[in-house]
């Protein structure tokens, strides 16, 4: 799938237009539902909602992969970042396989220099990621909305003010939609200034082995020399066969980096973060 840089509109208050806000972990995002409803409604030129809705599937091989929804992984890597302290301050950061984009905005808020957001899909870019990311860009001052729930259905209290609104989204942050070999051959490839991620953040984006040797090539490509990357998994997926500790061997053989399973989830099902570095 070809690689495509999507642009910031110039109005960011009419991107949020007709978008039906939930918080989730202290963040805005949009109500994936309504989305979707809107989507069936013709605004998804990819056709990915028809699709996934006739197949009654949330991963369809090379058509839609997952975007619509947020992964349970996504929440242990934003537990881990606090509990870690990470620090993202003035680092370039990459939220690949983004969906919501929630990775990246919390990295965002937390002052990195640029955020770049990949998804597979061009439909969960425009639809999903962007406005997400227009709708947390608030000054410090303007609350989150009802602070640590995990999940509310209850709006947040204060929908930002235009004049609140900061337009970091403009200067900071890129959106990308294609095949991750694509994208970083875009990038690197690029009449625009380029320099590799400090930190690449991913989750839940190998359940599929088929997909191993693009991702372990795409970050051997984007990545910082001193760079790291923060990749949450589950310890296996059914019915796919992909897993945290397939995924461990294949980077093992390959011999470009080291991995550290930094933090392991017991909670029904096992889930584990893991920390990449280049040897």
């Amino acid at each position: 799938k070809a690689a495509k840089e999507h642009s910031v509109p110039d109005d960011l208050d009419k991107v949020l237009e007709n978008k039906v806000m939930e918080t989730v972990s202290g963040l805005y995002y949009i109500k994936m539902s309504v989305v979707e409803m809107m989507c069936l409604d013709g605004t998804d030129s990819e056709g990915i909602v028809s699709k996934s809705v006739s197949s009654h599937s949330d991963l369809i091989p090379g058509v839609y992969e997952g975007g619509l929804k947020i992964w349970e992984c996504t929440f242990d890597l934003i537990d881990y970042f606090s509990e870690a302290e990470m620090q993202f301050t003035n680092k370039t950061v990459l939220d690949l396989g983004c969906g919501a984009g929630l990775l990246g905005i919390v990295a965002l808020k937390g002052k990195a220099e640029k955020v770049h957001f990949q998804d597979y899909n061009s439909t969960v870019i425009d639809e999903i990621t962007l406005p997400n990311v227009i709708a947390n860009c608030v000054s410090e001052g303007s609350r989150m909305g009802s602070g640590g729930d995990r999940k509310t259905s209850k709006p947040p209290s204060k929908r930002p003010r235009k004049s609140e609104r900061l337009l970091d989204v403009r200067t900071k942050c890129r959106f990308f939609s294609g095949e991750w070999s694509e994208v970083s051959q875009l990038l690197l490839s690029s009449n625009k200034p380029f320099s590799k991620y400090d930190i690449i953040l991913t989750s839940e984006t190998i359940y599929n082995p088929d997909y191993y040797s693009a991702l372990h090539n795409t970050l051997a490509r984007l990545l910082d020399k001193n760079g790291r990357v923060y990749l949450a998994s589950k310890a296996h997926y059914f019915g796919v066969g992909g897993g945290i500790y397939l995924f461990e061997k294949f980077i093992e053989e390959r011999n470009v980096f080291r991995t550290s399973i930094v933090k392991i989830i017991d909670q029904g099902l096992q889930q584990c973060i893991m920390e990449m570095a280049f040897k």
